[in-house]
């Protein structure tokens, strides 16, 4: 006798997904908990790390948003190898201000935040009509133009860059700032993405002319997406320039455009959450593998293959399905 798997709600999930009347308390446990660890393990995880991983934990949050970042564009059709342009204007917006014109940190974060929104909006503008690997390309190149022109013009401190900036108050401040940067950005953008505005960025991701035909103008909505995804990557930038104290070339490197992609992969497309996951999960690895040396690349490397082939899906996607189904082998009729 053939059998074949198939999966099926859980009876829990069945009965209280889209009801706003649950009748017991595990229902409503089922439903908040998986909301509800993330946010208590992220406020309270910084109690229990020591300072060296402390930092780890803030570089997760910034990689996290990153992430987050570049999940937001991939939904909407526009794959992106330069999430470095989105940190290194941030970066250089608030290094200007603090430097030249000594705005403080919490007034020069916000309005890097926006004002590197805006640029890197305008960089982009016109290629938003380009597709696949085509705008893919453009935004690899233009962070590595940004960076050959400051070295060339030796402005705004050349290869050198800019030092002496003003720290955040403590590194309590710091913590929970990115941190709450990163829950908020997680479920406001997931609730944006589930709202009719998200709805249309999937769909011009799926089928943009399906959409034009629809009367929907997709570059306003693209754009839309682009100034979202740009000012979280902003915001990243300038943080971490009040974190180091200082901003240079560096802050366009690609590692800033790899590894929030290798978190999406590892976690999972399309969620949001599985950006965050993934993230979670690299950058702390990242550190582990360190005193591995030379090699640490290739570990890292062979874990990344591993996971894209053993879960090409993404782990928050299995986990999903894990809590939300089961599985069970049927009878096959012939």
């Amino acid at each position: 006798m053939e059998k074949r798997k198939e999966r099926i709600d859980r009876g829990i999930k069945a009965r209280s997904t889209d009801i706003f009347a649950l009748c017991s308390l595990r229902e409503m446990f089922y439903l908040s908990a998986p909301r509800l660890i993330p946010i208590l393990g992220f406020l309270i995880l910084p109690f229990l790390l020591g300072v060296y991983w402390q930092k780890v934990l803030l570089s997760v949050g910034v990689f996290a948003l990153l992430a987050i970042s570049w999940d937001i564009l991939a939904q909407t059709g526009m794959i992106s190898l330069g999430q470095a342009l989105f940190f290194g204007v941030g970066a250089y917006a608030t290094g200007i201000m603090n430097h030249y014109f000594g705005f403080h940190p919490y007034v020069s974060i916000p309005l890097a935040t926006i004002f590197g929104g805006i640029i890197c909006t305008l960089l982009l503008l016109p290629v938003l009509r380009l597709r696949g690997i085509y705008f893919s390309m453009v935004t690899l190149i233009i962070p590595l133009m940004l960076v050959r022109v400051i070295e060339a013009t030796k402005v705004f401190g050349g290869t050198e860059g800019l030092s002496g900036m003003a720290p955040l108050p403590s590194r309590w401040i710091e913590l929970y700032l990115i941190l709450g940067a990163m829950l908020i950005s997680l479920f406001g953008f997931r609730r944006m993405l589930d709202s009719d505005f998200g709805l249309v960025l999937k769909g011009i991701c799926d089928n943009d002319r399906s959409v034009t035909n629809a009367g929907i103008n997709i570059y306003w909505h693209k754009a839309q997406a682009l100034f979202i995804s740009s000012c979280l990557g902003a915001f990243c930038g300038a943080f971490m320039t009040h974190i180091y104290m200082f901003v240079g070339m560096p802050v366009f490197a690609l590692d800033y455009s790899i590894l929030p992609i290798a978190a999406v992969v590892v976690g999972g497309p399309g969620t949001l959450a599985g950006a965050t996951l993934g993230a979670c999960i690299l950058v702390p690895l990242s550190e582990v593998l360190r005193g591995f040396g030379g090699l640490r690349i290739v570990f890292y490397g062979i874990f990344l293959v591993i996971f894209t082939v053993a879960l090409p899906e993404g782990i928050f996607h299995y986990v999903q399905r894990k809590y939300n189904q089961v599985e069970r082998w049927v009878e096959v009729d012939k």
